[in-house]
């Protein structure tokens, strides 16, 4: 009687046993799985806020607005090597007027490079280089005004590559002053006017564009690196350009920064 017993006991304990495993399993297999948050992709877009103040282009970037405005850094490399320590760092604040679009580069450039004379491969000189397409229509712009590449040399001439194919210079279209407070460590400050599409070479005048605020435009930053070669060592650049040829911005606006102008 008692073997009966037992066998009754420990069939009962297997069947409690194997009943709460079941719903355990059961449980664990309805169980969602954690959701993997997805990495969101990086944002380059770029916002500038109206002037508070009036903006003195004297590189001495003692303004208020330049005091509250945002850094932006320059570091992506479009050609040449990672530069050694003290080489070169770059940055640069943004903000506006109905007149102007204002640039306040700060570049750190252990040696300045200024060569070639005029025309003659102004983009193998240090240069501060700015970008603009003023509809953000993206598009081809190598030899049309769809969008300008700007190369502001060491001495304020501004060029860049006019539809019929060859280098002019626009020096109508900014007001510039460099400054060198701390050895090696120089301050751009340029007030650009900026121009449609509509810009013709064989004008007299072209009227610029009026800004206002919710404008949006197509904008990057870059500087042209020669310390002591032929061509320039380095391209650096205000955005990652995807793919293998990364120095696409004189050709294709597409490669831009958003810039949305803000009251």
């Amino acid at each position: 009687m008692r073997s009966l017993f037992n066998y009754f006991f420990l069939l009962l304990c297997c069947t409690i046993l194997i009943t709460a495993c079941g719903s355990e399993a059961e449980s664990t297999s309805t169980e969602e799985p954690e959701s993997v948050p997805e990495t969101p992709e990086k944002n380059y877009n770029l916002t500038a806020n109206k002037v508070k103040d009036t903006i003195i282009i004297d590189g001495l970037a003692n303004d208020m607005t330049w005091q509250i405005a945002e850094w932006h850094p320059i570091d992506q490399i479009w050609l040449g090597d990672t530069p050694e320590a003290g080489d070169f760092e770059g940055r640069f604040k943004l903000t506006w007027s109905d007149d102007f679009l204002y640039i306040l580069a700060e570049i750190k450039d252990d040696v300045f490079m200024d060569k070639y004379e005029g025309l003659n491969r102004y983009w193998d000189d240090d240069c501060l280089e700015i970008f603009i397409d003023e509809d953000r229509s993206k598009g081809i712009h190598q030899y049309s005004h769809n969008a300008f590449a700007y190369h502001i040399g060491m001495d304020y001439q501004v060029a860049d590559l006019g539809t019929d194919s060859l280098p002019h210079y626009y020096n109508e279209s900014c007001i510039m002053k460099r400054t060198e407070e701390v050895e090696g460590t120089y301050i751009w400050e340029v007030a650009m006017r900026v121009y449609s599409d509509e810009f013709d070479d064989e004008a007299d005048f072209n009227p610029p564009t009026r800004l206002t605020a919710n404008k949006r435009i197509g904008f990057m930053v870059a500087y042209c690196d020669n310390d002591a070669s032929e061509e320039r060592e380095n391209f650096f650049g205000s955005i990652p350009i995807e793919g293998e040829d990364k120095n696409r911005g004189w050709i294709d606006a597409g490669v831009f920064h958003q810039l949305d102008l803000l009251p």
